[in-house]
């Protein structure tokens, strides 16, 4: 599977808009099993996968060595998203409380991919409804002064941040933490302790787009995220099946539009 895949867009720029196309990264899950059993899903890029496996190992403690590890198979062919770590028998014996603490995961499929992921989201998050509009420009502005409100960013340059704006472009909230996920998670959370994340309409991320932030902006109900960096493929998959709109910067003055483009009037822009 290639790393990378082409995926439509629409390109906006100041009074004119036109079809583009990105190269967006791939984001796949792959099932570790150890001594054929469920261990962890994690998601990632394709390729180096039995150099991934073996590091994962090595981080969870499950091997000190590589002779502690036998084998690192796919579970069916090259093309699976499932690899299997046999484990030599004295290292089996002395990691047995590990295996034994270990939360077994769900899924037991060998055919795990990014389509029974949308699958089973959009069967447990509804699609977002709301059909808000929002002007391009006064989305890119929100995504060129992220960096105004993020006094952390500033004193260590190594923090993400995640603001909600309203229709109207008034900040609601932002959130800076270490990780994306987390910034995201504080600041829907802010408006969700305060009873005003009815208002949300405009997510902007200082990161990638991935389809775990995808995922927390529909059940927060926010129809449109605008991010500094690309999605991946499987966030634009889960935005296209829950109604979202996903766009990254483009240069110094553009927006590319991944899906759901009506938010932001470019279908009636494209034949002006």
């Amino acid at each position: 599977m290639k790393p990378h895949r082409h995926r439509k867009s629409t390109l906006w720029r100041p009074g004119s808009s036109k079809p583009e196309g990105q190269p967006l990264i791939v984001e796949e899950p792959l099932s570790i099993r150890i001594q054929g059993a469920p261990y962890s899903v994690v998601m990632r890029t394709p390729g180096d996968e039995k150099a991934h496996v073996a590091g994962f190992c090595l981080g969870e403690g499950l091997a000190d060595r590589p002779e502690d590890i036998t084998a690192i198979a796919f579970c069916d062919g090259d093309d699976t998203n499932v690899v299997t770590v046999t484990l030599a028998p004295k290292r089996r014996k002395a990691i047995a409380g590990i295996l034994d603490r270990r939360e077994f995961v769900s899924q037991t499929s060998c055919g795990l991919c990014g389509k029974e992921i949308v699958a089973d989201l959009h069967q447990q998050v509804r699609p977002v409804t709301a059909e808000t509009r929002l002007d391009p420009q006064g989305a890119f502005a929100c995504l060129q002064s992220l960096s105004d409100h993020q006094p952390i960013r500033r004193a260590t340059r190594a923090a993400h941040a995640a603001a909600i704006y309203d229709d109207r472009f008034n900040l609601l909230a932002i959130a800076e933490d270490v990780g994306r996920h987390n910034a995201l998670d504080k600041a829907i959370g802010m408006l969700f302790l305060d009873g005003r994340l009815d208002r949300a309409a405009l997510l902007v991320l200082s990161s990638r787009i991935s389809y775990e932030l995808v995922q927390k902006a529909a059940r927060a109900r926010i129809p449109v995220i605008v991010a500094v960096s690309r999605p991946t493929t499987l966030a634009v998959d889960l935005a296209e099946a829950l109604n979202i709109t996903v766009a990254c910067r483009d240069g110094r003055d553009g927006l590319n539009v991944f899906c759901c483009s009506h938010r932001f009037g470019l279908s009636t822009l494209m034949h002006a």
